[in-house]
This record gives structure tokens, C-alpha cells and sequence, in this order.
């Protein structure tokens, strides 16, 4: 435990997120026996010149927390106090950190489908971003491989490849390639670029004859002992310590920060990973976490206990806004407009956010298109996480080496819609969404959930610092977890099937609600609405029994047209019954399209009832 501290001495807690461009701070104290957020605060991250010392933007970010709750954390000497004392310090200080542009890697493998695959997982579920992958069969010459190592840069590589007794030709090969690139670190001139070996024990002597002099070669247990099992955890320690011990060692006032910190600091989409799989490992349940920033999306998943993170480094809703717009194509953004818009306006509209990434929308219009967006690249990023979060390639499948070195896709995805029972929505798009109602559609319809699924949105994105806590102190993270960082919206009960003509009964409910049982038939593409709020004494949701009884062809997750009798839970938005079958996608008929989209709106209240029959 930190400082030999027993959880059930740790009273007050101070958390920060160095960010690339603001650095948050929070404070949770113990109170009436259990642990609430009292307080945050943020000032601009301080990592590059003219401060160029990470170490004043926490402190700025600390002195703001300090003014606002009357606790005293610094001393004269600006440090932070320890332990609490009354009214004075904190117990614990924790910190993540993606200030200096977080933790970037390159992985390499024998097999792009397989072993490379598997050192890809290690290192995003590490928190990293992954800037390329080199592999033997990725159809690049050496040279061009060799080259693409000299212009990245990164932080640290990741080298993987064949089971272990296996042969040891083709991952000698590309550790000679590295070798030959002689790769200098993004940061830092005076040190060698760490390199870590996870592959084929058998190969270890090459790999370190091939390396060790040019590198900072550390050696762990391999990715894939054997075919039908991957070991990411050595890999992924390894990561963690190498970035505490060479990358945040090498960024401007790190070895200070590092020094008052009382747990190691964790790279911040790593820590978010580690408070959505913390609570799906204690609740037993299923989830899938989004983060959607200017640049990039990240998202998280824990199904079958399997824990997985991809980043769409390409996708965000600022500076990568074209990229959505380009990739998604203007008839599926514009499928969620409810009026018609001029092509050339529309395009002006993208440009105009991507020249003025901190723009927000000033009208109705603006608000409605940007939103549209946003479940582009929600869903895109989502496609993009589900044919990654798989099952291990190559495995019960009789393969031989030609069919290993193509690329193909094998290995059927982890993810599955009607198992997930919870879905967490992160970044500004949906955390700061002038309605709530707003951010609970967006999910429904670039994720389009199955069966019955929560619905919940990170507050003010305190998931990184409740990340690292989670490591220090699992009981205070998740009561923050759930009692202040959530939102919870609501759960949406969506019934799977389609019919052909269009029309018919796709549900019958029974939902038993404070002020009386709600009863009735949802109809095929109808969506209803039922307010069902929170519980002010425990500050979670209400929860109310209910019974849904799907038609022959449709599936609520017991098999079709099998009756389904459970508890439900409520939220600021409520109970949300989505008949418009799966997979889902607005008519095509432009007139239809605009009706039913505002028929729905209205129904979920995500805007205004005046300003949406404006929309035109």
C-alpha cells in the first residue's frame, strides 16, 4: 500500500491529469463514510516552453482546488502537504499524464494477423499510441521499413514473434532491422531507445546480440507462449515501467512530479482503461467506454473478460473533423439531419470547424450537423474497434505458412451488442451536450445496442484520475465512479429483428414506475420515452421491475419472441424503448427521413419542441 497506508486510512485524496493542453485537478475526501468528489480544478499544462516544468500547471491547477474547497494542500514552498491534518493536506497525491503527447510506440511481430496483433493489444491496453506496426509480412521492402523507424521516432518499441521453441528466423530478421535503423527517442538525446523483447524465448541470444549494444533492451515473457493463449501482462508492466523510468524521466519537470507522487504515474488512456475494466470485473458485467476528443477517439471494451483498447487516430471532432466527413461520406452524416442542407454549406461548415478547431455550435442548425458528426465517428471508430477486439488469430484453425503471411482477418470479434450491459460515453461532444438527451441518442445511434443496455456519460472526464486511484485505492474509485463521475442516463431497451413490410407490433411492455404501471405495444420504428430519474439519498438511479414481451421475430436477448422479466435502471434521461429494429438505419426516402428523425427527437426531447419544428 502507498506510504503503508491501510485503505480505511486514506481520507482525502488528491488527483491530477496532465493533459497536452489543460491539467485537471481533483479533490476526494471520506465524508459520512463514504468517498465524494468535493471539488476540481484545471489550469493550462506547462510542458512546453516558455515554463517547459510540468510541474507548475499541476501546482496552478492545485492552488485553484485550494481556493475554491478552503483546504490548504500547498506549503511555502509550494509542495503539496502530507498527510491531512484537519483542514490541511491530503493523505495520497496520484497523477496520470498525456502532456508532451502522451506515450507513443511502434510494435513489431512475425505475422501482421497474429503475433504482431497480440503486441499491439499490449501495448494500447498500456496505454500507448500505437504509431505504426512493422511486420514480415506487411509488404514493405526493408529499406522502407528501416526508414519508417527513423522518421517516427517513437518513445519505445515493442518486438514480438513465434511461439516459443518455434523458429527464430523472421524475428531475428526484424530486430536487425531496428538495429540497422538505429532509431533516435522522441525525447531526450542522452539515453538509448528502450526496446522490448516478448516473443520466442528460443531467440533471446540473437535478439541480444542484434540489440543490446544499441539499445536499452529489456527482455519479458512472450506474447504468445503458444498459439491458443496470449500473456499480455509482462508486456504491459514492462511498458508502464519504461515509461516512468526513460519517457516521463526525459519530459521538462517529470522526475519532480514523479517525486511527490505516491503511485506511479500511468499514461492517461491507460488509467481510463483501468477504471472501465475495474468496474466491469467487480460488477461482472460487460462494457464498452468512449472517449471522443478533437483528434482522436479511443475506445474501450471488456467482454468475456477480456479487456481491450483501440485508438482512431484519425477521427476526432476538431482537427480531425475532415477525416470523419471524408471517411463516412456525406450521405451518412447527412441520414441524421432532419432538414436539407445545400452540399457546398455543408462542406464550408466542416472547413470552417477544422480552421477554428474551439468553435462551438451557435445555432440550433450548427448543434443538430455537429451532433450528426459525431455519430459518424463514433460508429466508425466503433467498426474499427470491433474487427480488433478478437479472438486470437490462428487458433483451431488448420493454417499453413502461406495462409499465415496473408493478410487476412481471421478470428470472429469479442464484441456483442446483446451481452453488453453498459455503455459509457466520454469527451466534449457528449459529456457537455446542452442536453443529456442528446448525448443518449448520439450512443443509441452510432452504437447501436441490443437488447437492454445502461446508458451513462463521463461527468467533467475524471475517469483518468479515478484510473490510477483504482490502482491505490479500488473501494473510493468506484464509489466516485458511480456517484459522481457517471451520469447515468438511463437504459435503453432495444428489441432485435426486422420486419419486411415495415409495420406491426415489435414489443409488449409492462414497466412499473413510481407513479403507476406503464403498459402498451411498441410499434416497428417507433421510440418511446418514460422518466424514471435518480435517488437523491444514495445518489444513484432508481430501478423499477419490468416485463418486455418481444414478437416471434424479435430477440431482447432470451431468444425470439421469448418474454424477458427483470430490473431496470433510470437516470436525468430515463427509460428509452427503441423499436426501430437492428441492424438500424433512417429511411432513405428523404421526406420520410426528416419526419421520422423529428418524430424520434421529439419523442426523446433532444431539443427544443419550438427550435426543432423550425429545423427546415
Amino acid at each position: 500500500m502507498v506510504k503503508n497506508l491501510k485503505p480505511e486510512d486514506i481520507n482525502v485524496i488528491l488527483a491530477t491529469d496532465c493533459g497536452s493542453t489543460t491539467t485537471k485537478a481533483v479533490l476526494i475526501e471520506k465524508r459520512d463514510g463514504e468517498y465524494r468528489l468535493i471539488v476540481r480544478g484545471e489550469a493550462p499544462t506547462t510542458v512546453e516552453a516558455p515554463f517547459e516544468d510540468v510541474t507548475m500547471g499541476v501546482l496552478n491547477a492545485v492552488g485553484e482546488v485550494e481556493e475554491i474547497s478552503g483546504r490548504k494542500l500547498l506549503d511555502d514552498d509550494g509542495r503539496i502537504i502530507s498527510p491531512a491534518n484537519g483542514t490541511t493536506g491530503t493523505d495520497i497525491y496520484i497523477s496520470t499524464s498525456s502532456a508532451g503527447g502522451g506515450l507513443q510506440m511502434m510494435v513489431a511481430g512475425v505475422v501482421r494477423s497474429m503475433t504482431a496483433e497480440s503486441a499491439e493489444r499490449a501495448a494500447l491496453g498500456a496505454g500507448s499510441i500505437v504509431m505504426d506496426v512493422i511486420a514480415s509480412n506487411d509488404k514493405r521492402l526493408p529499406h522502407e521499413q528501416i526508414e519508417r523507424i527513423r522518421l517516427l521516432r517513437p518513445d519505445m518499441i515493442l518486438l514480438s514473434g513465434g511461439i516459443d521453441g518455434g523458429t527464430t528466423t523472421h524475428v531475428v530478421e526484424i530486430a536487425e532491422l531496428i538495429s540497422a535503423a538505429d532509431p533516435r527517442p522522441r525525447l531526450g538525446s542522452g539515453y538509448k531507445l528502450p526496446v522490448i523483447y516478448a516473443g520466442n524465448v528460443e531467440a533471446r541470444p540473437a535478439i541480444t546480440e542484434a540489440l543490446a549494444d544499441k539499445t536499452d533492451l529489456s527482455i519479458v515473457d512472450n506474447l504468445r507462449p503458444v498459439l491458443e493463449r496470449e500473456n499480455l501482462l509482462p508486456a504491459r508492466e514492462k511498458i508502464h515501467d519504461l515509461f516512468m523510468e526513460h519517457v516521463m524521466a526525459q519530459a521538462p519537470g517529470y522526475s519532480r512530479l514523479m517525486s511527490w507522487a505516491d503511485a506511479p504515474i500511468m499514461p492517461t488512456p491507460g488509467a481510463v482503461g483501468s477504471i472501465i475494466k475495474t468496474i466491469a470485473d467487480l460488477e461482472g458485467i460487460e462494457a464498452v467506454g468512449v472517449d471522443i476528443g478533437g483528434a482522436t477517439t479511443d475506445v474501450f471494451s471488456v467482454f468475456q473478460g477480456v479487456f481491450n483498447r483501440t485508438v482512431s487516430a484519425n477521427l476526432g471532432m476538431s482537427y480531425s473533423v475532415s477525416n470523419v466527413f471524408a471517411e463516412a461520406g456525406v450521405p451518412n452524416v447527412m441520414r441524421w439531419v432532419p432538414f436539407d442542407m445545400d452540399e457546398r454549406d455543408l462542406r464550408n461548415r466542416v472547413k470552417n470547424k477544422m480552421i477554428r478547431p474551439t468553435t462551438i455550435p451557435q445555432s440550433m442548425q450548427e448543434l443538430v450537423f455537429e451532433q450528426a458528426i459525431a455519430k459518424e465517428a463514433l460508429r466508425l471508430a466503433f467498426i474499427q474497434h470491433k474487427s480488433f477486439a478478437t479472438m486470437l488469430k490462428g487458433v483451431q484453425q488448420q493454417r499453413t505458412i502461406a495462409d499465415a503471411f496473408e493478410q487476412t482477418t481471421s478470428g470472429g470479434t469479442l464484441v456483442n451488442m446483446m451481452t453488453l450491459n453498459m455503455l459509457i460515453g466520454s469527451g466534449g461532444v457528449l459529456s457537455h451536450a446542452p442536453r443529456r438527451n442528446q448525448a443518449a441518442l448520439m450512443m443509441i445511434d452510432a452504437f447501436q445496442p441490443e437488447g437492454i443496455t445502461r446508458l451513462a456519460v463521463d461527468s467533467i472526464f475524471m475517469m483518468p484520475q479515478l484510473g490510477v486511484l483504482a490502482e491505490v485505492h479500488q473501494a473510493a474509485a468506484t464509489e466516485v465512479f458511480n456517484k459522481d463521475c457517471l451520469i447515468h442516463l438511463g437504459t435503453c431497451i432495444c428489441p432485435v429483428g426486422a420486419l419486411k413490410k415495415g409495420t406491426g407490433p415489435v414489443m409488449n411492455y409492462s414497466i412499473d414506475l413510481p407513479e403507476g404501471t406503464q403498459s402498451g405495444t411498441l410499434e416497428y420504428g417507433q421510440m418511446k420515452m418514460f422518466k424514471l430519474g435518480m435517488d437523491e439519498k444514495t445518489s444513484l438511479p432508481h430501478e423499477v421491475n419490468a416485463v418486455f414481451e418481444p414478437e416471434r421475430n424479435f430477440d431482447l436477448g432470451a431468444g425470439k419472441g421469448h418474454k424477458i422479466e427483470t430490473t431496470i435502471s433510470g437516470g436525468v434521461v430515463g427509460i428509452i424503448l427503441d423499436g426501430r429494429g437492428r441492424p438500424f438505419s433512417p429511411p432513405k426516402d428523404n421526406a420520410t427521413r426528416v419526419a421520422k428523425l423529428k418524430e424520434w427527437m421529439a419523442e426523446l426531447e433532444v431539443y427544443p419542441t419550438e427550435a426543432l419544428a423550425k429545423l427546415t
